[in-house]
């Protein structure tokens, strides 16, 4: 895989996407490599259980597009929303398998604006999907992907609203 063309070809969709809109929903984009992979992760810092370091902290919440070798000779590119170690933040108890489900319900009413897309995973991936990998349309792909996951972001915050401690 020849990352640094990747990696060029996500910074180029990130650098062309407006950031208004995604700084407007509180939603901070990172292009980054990860297990061998060129991903890009939308993520808020208060959907981790550690805000000021969100993209490692234990528990978080984050959209993440990638590419991989793996990817490539199969002609996808891979999108999903991760929920990890959700016990982990601090302002919220939620229970085993219940941030999940509700988001899942809600994400129901949108599924057909996203293609190949599966909700059938455990807790930790709250859905994934892909899109047919076209290298010279790269980064219209990808933000068009992160303009998708910006309108169901308010589904995340709505649902863990619904386990806020309250003070």
């Amino acid at each position: 895989m020849d990352e640094h063309f990747y990696q060029k070809e996500f910074e180029k969709a990130v650098d062309t996407i407006s950031a208004k809109d995604f700084d407007d929903a509180g939603l901070h984009l990172s292009v980054n490599l990860i297990l061998e992979s060129v991903a890009l992760k939308i993520y808020k810092p208060e959907w981790a259980s550690n805000e000021q370091s969100p993209l490692n902290a234990p528990g978080r919440i984050f959209f993440s597009v990638w590419v991989s070798e793996k990817s490539i000779k199969e002609g996808k590119l891979y999108y999903n929303i991760h929920a990890l170690k959700l016990r982990a933040l601090k302002a919220y108890t939620i229970p085993a398998r219940s941030f999940a489900e509700e988001f899942r319900i809600r994400f129901e009413e949108d599924r057909e604006k996203w293609d190949n897309v599966s909700v059938k995973y455990g807790p930790l991936t709250l859905m994934e999907g892909w899109v047919v990998l076209r290298s010279d349309h790269l980064p219209d792909d990808l933000r068009k992907l992160a303009h998708q996951f910006l309108t169901i972001s308010p589904v995340i915050d709505e649902v863990l609203n619904k386990y806020r401690l309250k003070p």
